[in-house]
């Protein structure tokens, strides 16, 4: 069992609440409202600028050159992948990358960007990317799922694209090196009271989640 195994299994109502949101259920089966949507992914767009520091303080902290690099592939997978998604998204409702970096974040939004860089500056490597681990591995989870629901990529869903994006091999094997970096940083072993400590992190991270999958739905 995987140290992500152990941490899922002890937050299991946490885990289960964040991937199995309305949200992401609404979003397989084309109902989601618009408004939803595009308040979740201008915030989104904010949570990812907060994210990108996060990685950049996983290079600055690692120990090795590896744990360096793995800082810095996180870090650009955010900045030239992930983001072009959003900003490709949002020129569809006329927005640019400068009306979404000048949004306001919602207090959902700062919330949980801050609670990652709390861990990540007062916590050590392994701390900060159990914090991560929610969003990197949740959005693979959710959309490996969604992907087989009937209908989810068909081309009249408009959230297809985003679905495709996140089952898509590319995603789905960083969502796996997080899963093996997570063991790789515990060095395979973490005792009681370490493993409670993070599955605190672990749960509350996917609490976060889950309140940003909300805070779409209250927008709508």
């Amino acid at each position: 069992m995987t140290l992500y195994d152990r941490l899922v299994e002890a937050s299991a109502d946490d885990w289960r609440a964040y991937v199995e949101h309305p949200f992401v259920e609404m979003m397989a089966a084309g109902t989601l409202p618009e408004a939803a949507f595009r308040h979740y992914l201008v915030q989104d767009y904010l949570f990812l600028i907060q994210f990108a520091r996060a990685y950049a303080l996983a290079a600055y902290k690692g120990r090795t050159m590896e744990e360096m690099r793995y800082g810095l592939d996180g870090l650009r997978a955010i900045l030239d992948g992930e983001m072009a998604l959003h900003v490709k998204y949002c020129a569809g409702w006329g927005l640019t990358p400068a009306d979404l970096q000048a949004a306001d974040e919602d207090m959902p939004t700062t919330a949980y960007t801050r609670f990652v860089l709390d861990w990540g500056v007062r916590g050590d490597l392994l701390d900060l990317h159990v914090a991560l681990a929610p969003c990197m591995i949740g959005y693979a989870v959710i959309a490996r799922r969604l992907a087989a629901v009937p209908g989810a990529l068909a081309g009249s869903n408009p959230y297809a694209p985003w679905i495709t994006e996140y089952a898509g091999d590319g995603y789905q094997q960083l969502a796996a090196s997080t899963v093996a970096h997570l063991d790789a940083l515990s060095g395979g072993a973490v005792g009681e009271a370490r493993f409670r400590q993070l599955a605190g992190i672990f749960a509350q991270a996917s609490r976060l989640e889950t309140a940003f999958w909300q805070m779409g739905l209250d927008r709508a």
